[in-house]
């Protein structure tokens, strides 16, 4: 019996339960995308709507939890309702076997998911999921190359779900701007202010995303990302994992344009370990029982995300700044941080291999994060009250660092790809540890803070923009039915 089949055995089925809308919800391959899905799944099934959610069989496998994922929230019901949630879980092929190293050979699994994966998800949906097609939709992430395209061959609306800042959606979205006025698909670039992208004021080359930056613009992932949006400009709608009243220029500019839906922060219930499993990697037991032992705001925090590779000398410079400023630190290192074929790039006992990331971040013994900026990550700082030293590694982190540093002073950037010095990383720790520029970091942190919570609140931003996308999404299934 196959992966596929065994999860189908374990109690998910086919077919759309009691005449309730149906949601079909699948996240990119990579773990800073299953996260957000997951957790907006069952936002979807508290909701009133059945939910069919989809992995990759390899990322099913790297989760290591057995079966269905979601067995042990289904019969709880959700944190708004005690009824049982309707979310069955499926699995498809990514065309690799599982023993196959994405991360090692990242290209060639890139072009896996161009060319190979469309096939294997539209068959699994027409033969096992989409029985109705009057009742169902597509939330699909909007890196896949695919979802309006299936969405109109099935006959069902395509909800894009963008798990970054809608800032980066936006200049995603605007790369035809981007390449008229000579800052992209070009070999000499500009470099002089952009000023001419909708929503947003202006925004140095620099700070774009590394895939916009490039030159060489005919790699696999920048093919990905050309037929991503334009598949996102078909989209029915746009529901993007960001806060209204942090990046409200940009979102208005958006929503000018389709119906775009900011409903961040998309966070585990509680802000706590997750109830379904979600990490592809296995968890030390030894963080919190540590920071336990450690004094209140004595720990810094240091973490390269799920996927990001850095060198070796970035992780000598780094180590030797974090060492010599005599900061406790707690590092989460995966094992393939510098590369799959050298899994220990630092002495041992330096690190743990991974975490439960909500849980640290919420420790009172945290007093700073040094991250690679991914937006899961920026989103959890922030809400755990905690400032960032950035060091962006690729892609959105660029970007993401421009929110944190220079739109909403919630951290300092510590250096850049190539140029990290271990006497700067020195002195920026130890002015963030115990210096007044982080007594101010940490007050403008909490600001932040309370600009989420009042946004997931009763009558905040986000939940009004939640409940007015169900409400629409709802009423444009039953007309369809």
């Amino acid at each position: 019996m196959g992966q596929e089949e065994a999860v189908a055995a374990n109690g998910t089925g086919t077919g759309v339960g009691r005449g309730r809308p149906h949601a079909v919800v699948m996240p990119y391959p990579l773990q800073g995308h299953v996260i957000p899905a997951v957790h907006l799944a069952l936002r979807l099934a508290e909701r009133g709507f059945a939910v069919t959610f989809i992995n990759t069989e390899s990322v099913h496998h790297q989760i290591g939890a057995g079966g269905d994922i979601f067995a042990g929230v289904r019969a709880r019901g959700g944190g708004t309702t005690t009824e049982e949630l309707d979310v069955r879980y499926e699995l498809v092929s990514d065309g690799f076997p599982l023993g196959f190293d994405r991360s090692l050979n990242h290209d060639q699994f890139m072009e896996g998911v161009l060319h190979v994966l469309p096939a294997h998800v539209e068959d699994l949906l027409r033969r096992r999921v989409v029985v109705d097609p009057a009742t169902t939709c597509l939330v699909v992430d909007t890196f896949f190359v695919w979802p309006a395209t299936l969405a109109r061959k099935l006959g069902v609306p395509y909800v894009s779900f963008w798990t970054e800042p809608a800032l980066i959606f936006n200049l995603y979205y605007h790369m035809d701007l981007l390449t008229k006025h000579g800052h992209f698909k070009c070999k000499d670039p500009r470099k002089d202010t952009i000023t001419y992208i909708p929503g947003v004021a202006s925004i140095e080359p620099s700070e774009l995303m590394s895939y916009l930056q490039d030159t060489d613009t005919t790699s696999v992932v920048h093919r990905i990302i050309f037929r991503a949006f334009d598949e996102a400009r078909r989209a029915d709608y746009v529901l993007c994992n960001t806060v209204e009243e942090l990046e409200p220029s940009t979102i208005a500019a958006l929503r000018a344009d389709r119906p775009f839906y900011a409903v961040g922060p998309i966070f585990p219930a509680g802000f706590a370990r997750s109830a379904v499993a979600t990490s592809m990697w296995p968890e030390s037991d030894d963080c919190s029982r540590w920071l336990g032992a450690q004094p209140p705001g004595s720990v810094l925090y240091i973490s390269f995300g799920s996927y990001a590779h850095v060198t070796k000398q970035e992780l000598r410079e780094i180590a030797g700044g974090v060492l010599a400023s005599g900061a406790r630190f707690l590092w989460v290192m995966r094992p393939d941080i510098v590369s799959s074929d050298d899994p220990r790039p630092l002495p041992e006992g330096l690190v743990v291999q991974w975490c439960c990331q909500v849980e640290v971040l919420s420790h009172p013994a945290v007093a700073a994060f040094l991250t690679h900026c991914g937006w899961n990550s920026v989103l959890e700082s922030v809400w755990a009250g905690v400032p960032m030293l950035c060091f962006p590694l690729l892609t959105d982190q660029l970007t993401n660092r421009r929110l944190v540093v220079r739109e909403w002073g919630a951290g300092v950037s510590i250096g850049d790809r190539g140029a990290v010095h271990a006497d700067e990383v020195r002195a920026r720790i130890q002015g963030i540890m115990a210096g007044e520029h982080g007594l101010k970091l940490r007050d403008q942190v909490r600001k932040l803070r309370a600009t989420l919570e009042a946004a997931v609140a009763p009558g905040g931003s986000s939940r009004r923009n939640f409940d007015d996308f169900v409400d629409e999404l709802k009423r444009k299934l039953k007309d369809a039915s």
